[in-house]
């Protein structure tokens, strides 16, 4: 694979990672005591999974790996990122990482197309709970997958 596209999506995985680092610290300190800061937390955690997708769209780009399926692109997408592909990228995802960010996706979902209820306090600060301590795994499977994307550079 000829470098350019590396480095390319070298340079926007460090772009995405300090947007998403930005955004939780924002979900670390927004505590879900009424209806505007759960909205408001919501609208966070919406927001982290769909950098990380952006991501993953990136990465799947790069590597050719098409969606074919678009009535399920966000999920294959998501699933596509746990495998290992010998011969043009490895994994991305650990299981870990990968049944976390599945829940996220899942609340995206829902709140994407949340029109005519409101968002459940609980619910959301549940998983505001979750996402701080899962997203040591995520962090230290984008750090594996941006060093094997330096080495493939050199």
């Amino acid at each position: 694979m000829k470098k350019e596209p590396l480095v390319i999506l070298l340079s926007y995985f460090s772009n995405q990672i300090e947007l998403m680092e930005r955004m939780l610290e924002e979900i670390g300190v927004t505590q879900p005591s009424d209806r505007e800061k759960t909205s408001h937390l919501g609208y966070l955690l919406h927001n982290l999974y769909c950098a990380i997708e952006d991501l993953f769209q990136e990465i799947a780009k790069t590597f050719e790996n098409r969606i074919e399926d678009v009535s399920k692109y966000h999920r294959e997408l998501l699933k596509r990122m746990q495998l290992n592909m010998p011969g043009i990228r490895p994994r991305l995802l650990s299981k870990e990482s990968y049944l976390f960010l599945d829940e996220l996706r899942g609340f995206r979902h829902v709140f994407r197309h949340s029109y005519d209820y409101e968002l459940a306090s609980d619910r959301v600060k549940d998983l505001k709970h979750k996402t701080l301590p899962n997203w040591r795994h995520i962090e230290r499977d984008l750090n594996v997958f941006m060093d094997f994307l330096q080495q493939a550079i050199k």
